[in-house]
């Protein structure tokens, strides 16, 4: 099998007059060692955004826009009489083995926006922290997406998901699910909106704090549990509800689970 690697490191300077614009290049594309099957894409990194997109090709073209979108206030008050020339830089590597590409980034001090285009069927591993959204589309495979601050987008997808994020919302649309297989979607502060196929069948289990659980779907909801404690040295007894909302939809099936703080619970049928 192939084992490829690619190491770029770019360095951009570039003048920049009354109105800054981002700088988007290509980098490089990664074949596949067996371009009729299936995929996995990794990329895990500090900052900037990830987005995923499906293409008809057999590789995997990866596109990077440099610096921080957020800029900083001192970068509004240049000293005066100069110019302010722009540093971009970036040290980013891919490597391929056996059908898994995994993108390295380096750049831990300045956000990177990675604009990367997969085949349809590949599943997908992704990570970002800070000042960065996860977009993905028109992909089929198992997806496990995290993000710390920022939203995750997932839009026209076949396959499963594990989706969270501290501080942002999900929005995931699925045109068909895998069978049989599990999903959980959290957020500490967002909104979580999942649209499924309407055939979908699933046990779900759903918990928000301070928010609503909405669903177009028929779904059954069971009667909430009730929680035992005892104590021998206090000699106590001690009876609470679960928190969680179970229910079914279309008669069961795996688990889909629902947990965010502060944010709504939409379930949709499509």
């Amino acid at each position: 099998m192939k084992n490829i690697k690619i190491t770029l490191v770019i360095v951009l300077f570039a003048a920049i007059g009354a109105k800054a614009q981002d700088t988007s290049v290509e980098l490089f594309s990664i074949p596949l060692s067996n371009p009729g099957q299936p995929a996995k894409l990794i990329v895990e990194q500090i900052a900037g955004s990830i987005s995923v997109t499906a293409h008809d090709g057999k590789e995997v073209v990866v596109k990077a826009s440099f610096g921080n979108k957020k800029a900083h206030y001192k970068d509004d008050k240049p000293k005066s009489g100069m110019k302010r020339i722009s540093n971009s830089s970036l040290s980013i590597s891919g490597e391929e083995k056996n059908n898994v590409v995994q993108i390295i980034n380096e750049q831990f001090n300045r956000a990177t926006n990675l604009d990367i285009k997969v085949p349809k069927n590949c599943s997908l591993k992704l990570k970002t922290i800070n000042q960065g959204n996860i977009d993905v589309a028109g992909v089929n495979g198992e997806f496990e997406i995290t993000n710390v601050n920022g939203e995750v987008t997932l839009l026209q997808v076949n396959g499963s998901a594990s989706v969270d994020t501290v501080n942002g919302d999900i929005k995931v649309v699925f045109n068909s699910v895998t069978e049989n297989a599990n999903m959980a979607f959290s957020s500490l502060n967002g909104d979580l909106d999942v649209t499924f196929p309407k055939t979908l069948k699933s046990d779900v289990k759903l918990r928000t704090d301070r928010g609503e659980i909405l669903t177009d779907f028929d779904m059954t909801v069971a009667p909430q549990k009730t929680q035992v404690e005892t104590s021998e040295k206090s000699d106590t007894y001690k009876v609470k509800l679960e928190q969680w909302v179970r229910g079914e939809i279309n008669g069961g099936g795996p688990e889909m689970l629902f947990k965010t703080w502060n944010g709504d619970i939409i379930i949709r049928a499509k």
